[in-house]
């Protein structure tokens, strides 16, 4: 099998992940232990998707951490700029990739590498652009400036087949509503780890409202 061919079954497995978990949460921190709590309180709430932002600190030591002491869960990173960040992250075994931006080298490194990546893209021909150079799935940042659900719902007529991950403008309340618009996942950070929860540790909050965002969307029947 082929890296492409290999890449492609990943692809799969990991859009099958999406569509049985839904949500994914996004940990930016600059404190390592704090970022194994707010990984482990999500967890604890039944998330088992977690990216690890690439601007947090120590990114590589946190996601080599968490695939040991959460094996249950799905880890990957975001805010990948550069080539060199991303073998970075690939050395640190990640299971997932976002970037903020379309990179063909980025996207043609992580197929290599076998690793389902997610550009971050807004219009509709960054968003196809993305798609046609091998993308897993195609995150679309930050969906609120674009019009939210509205700009989801209004991608599927002539981007069905894509399947899109709304960030930036997530809640715990219309998470399902991007679900029901056509998306296959969407992505939180503030509305799971809100700061003051975070400056007091207070875990039990944080893993409170990942199980809210879970019943919500199981309350849609999504």
């Amino acid at each position: 099998m082929s890296n492409s061919e290999a890449y492609q079954t990943k692809s799969e497995r990991w859009r099958g992940l999406l569509v049985e978990n839904r949500a994914i949460a996004v940990i930016r921190t600059l404190d390592l232990e704090i970022g194994l709590k707010m990984a482990k309180a999500v967890a604890a709430g039944g998330i088992n998707l977690i990216e690890i932002t690439w601007n947090s600190r120590e990114p590589a030591q946190l996601i080599a951490q968490l695939r040991q002491e959460l094996p249950q869960c799905t880890i990957g990173t975001g805010t990948i700029l550069t080539t060199e960040q991303l073998e970075l992250a690939i050395a640190a075994k990640v299971q997932f990739c976002f970037t903020p931006h379309v990179s063909p080298n980025l996207i043609q490194t992580a197929i290599q590498a076998q690793i389902p990546i997610i550009p971050g893209a807004l219009s509709p021909t960054e968003i196809f652009t993305a798609w046609q150079l091998g993308a897993s799935c195609v995150t679309v940042f930050p969906v609120q400036a674009m019009g939210g659900i509205g700009y989801i719902k209004g991608l599927q007529g002539p981007l069905g087949s894509i399947p899109l991950i709304p960030t930036g403008g997530v809640t715990l309340d219309n998470a399902a509503k991007f679900i029901e618009a056509g998306a296959i996942a969407v992505g939180l950070s503030g509305q799971l780890f809100p700061p003051e929860a975070i400056k007091t540790q207070d875990w039990e909050n944080v893993t409170q409202r990942a199980k809210i965002l879970l019943d919500n969307l199981k309350l849609m029947n999504i």
